[in-house]
């Protein structure tokens, strides 16, 4: 049977720090980068006698989170322990949510080639980060870091409704956004705050039943995401053309070797043992506080997508990619206030932007100027004071040493040439430069026009006006 004739069916557990300052169950910092267990306490760290105590703005954030993918909101969920040893979680179990979470029954809207599709999300509950574990290959042993025990996460489980690993992106980058537009995490997935644990079946096309499925464990990029389930739909198939049976397990993603690796049987819930965890009180929601938080939800992508092709008269495109991430958009909106010209901010945004963040594998959020710095650097644009070649120029030392774009452009000497007296001499010296470009041009090939401005830009270090550069060449050629 060919490998068009099946389908992958998939599922993913998406595990989301929570933005708070302090952890969910103490009054721990959860800052990341601190020097290792420097952020602990005896709660934390699960000594003797011990009790948590819930911090409510984990309940907010988890319920902000609900509301913003279309979820009903439980008004009496609990806490459980779920009982597993591992050797950075120290009470040897985990305060999670396991029959009552506080979020079920949403979903959120996805579109993969122009093609619209809902997404179920079956539950989003609370529960705490473990710690971490350094691996020291010279001393041959592994070292506990206890900073992250104990960090608030939510984790968000969707159906089984995703196809492909197009709509799997296009899953992940929707709900990464729309976490950051409510401001509940920072989702640096490069940190470790959004991460995702991906379950994979195949099953031949048309049947119904679902296929026995593996789960590949905290991928934390779209490109180890994208290469594992690809990988894994291949070996399933493989596993079920050459008669064998595809095992429940747990996996590793191996970005090095481009393999999966298994690490355990994948466990059941009875294999977890919960029980409701006895120190905390159940939580009850009352309507009223539900509809506070409802009302101060910020505008959304789509929301604000649909704002800017009506405002802006942004192209469909050009909306999608700045409303995309939160950090993007407001960008994009503060530096508007400032230089009034939004579509000189989209094309910066769309072209040298995207290209800079493409390029340095950075995340929008670690932009290193602000949207006062690209408006500034717009006004200069619009002003003349510096061409658009001295514009790039300008936004790469924006990105390499952020301050005042006047600074950089005095600093640098990269202001504008647009004396007509002194472009006129150097429009006449290239043309004594390039008299077979001179004939080229007065015997109809415009490119010449082209390569002589070219020509002048490089004289000047691309500090010649280009608009009055045009003009003399032409008046000098007639």
């Amino acid at each position: 049977m060919a490998r068009e004739d099946y389908e992958a069916v998939m599922g993913l557990e998406v595990h989301s720090e929570l933005s708070t300052k302090t952890k969910i169950f103490c009054s721990c910092p959860t800052k990341f980068g601190a020097e290792p267990n420097t952020q602990t306490c005896p709660i934390c760290m699960a000594m003797p006698g011990t009790l948590p105590v819930l911090n409510e703005k984990v309940v907010e954030y988890a319920v902000k989170a609900g509301l913003a993918t279309n979820c009903k909101i439980s008004r009496d969920s609990k806490n459980d322990r779920k009982n597993y040893f591992y050797p950075d979680l120290p009470k040897s179990y985990q305060i999670s949510q396991y029959d009552k979470p506080l979020c079920e029954k949403g979903y959120i809207e996805i579109e993969v080639n122009g093609n619209k599709k809902k997404i179920g999300i079956t539950r989003i509950h609370i529960e705490e980060d473990a710690g971490k574990l350094n691996h020291d290959e010279l001393g041959g042993g592994s070292l506990v870091d206890l900073n992250r025990a104990g960090v608030p996460l939510i984790e968000i489980v969707s159906e089984p409704d995703l196809r492909s690993t197009e709509e799997v992106e296009a899953y992940l980058k929707k709900l990464k956004s729309i976490l950051e537009y409510i401001e509940v995490s920072d989702c640096k997935m490069q940190e470790g705050s959004f991460r995702a644990d991906v379950n994979v079946s195949v099953r031949k096309k048309g049947d119904t039943k679902l296929g026995t499925r593996t789960e590949m464990k905290n991928m934390n990029s779209f490109r180890s995401i994208t290469r594992g389930i690809e990988y894994e739909i291949e070996r399933q198939i493989d596993v079920l053309e050459n008669g064998g049976t595809v095992e429940q397990e747990t996996l590793r993603w191996d970005d090095v070797s481009g393999r999966t690796f298994s690490m355990r049987d994948k466990e059941d819930a009875q294999d977890y043992r919960y029980f409701p965890e006895p120190d905390l009180v159940a939580i009850k929601l009352s309507e009223e506080y539900i509809q506070n938080i409802k009302n101060t939800l910020p505008e959304l992508p789509e929301s604000r997508k649909k704002r800017y092709l009506e405002e802006y008269k942004l192209s469909e495109k050009d909306a999608k990619i700045i409303t995309s991430s939160k950090y993007l958009s407001d960008l994009f909106e503060g530096a508007i206030k400032v230089c009034k010209n939004p579509k000189a901010v989209n094309n910066l945004i769309i072209s040298d932007i995207s290209r800079i963040l493409h390029e340095t594998e950075i995340e929008p959020i670690e932009i290193p100027f602000d949207s006062n710095q690209l408006g500034k650097l717009v006004i200069l644009l619009d002003k003349g004071t510096i061409s658009s070649s001295i514009g790039k120029k300008v936004l790469e030392e924006l990105f390499e040493n952020p301050r005042d774009p006047e600074e950089i452009i005095q600093e640098k000497g990269w202001i504008q040439i647009s004396d007509e007296g002194q472009i006129r001499q150097i429009v006449q010296k290239i043309l004594e430069k390039n008299p077979q470009s001179v004939a080229d041009y007065k015997s109809g090939k415009d490119r010449a026009l082209g390569f002589l401005v070219g020509q002048a830009m490089k004289e000047t270090k691309g500090k010649a006006n280009p608009q009055l550069l045009n003009k003399m060449f032409l008046e000098e050629m007639k």
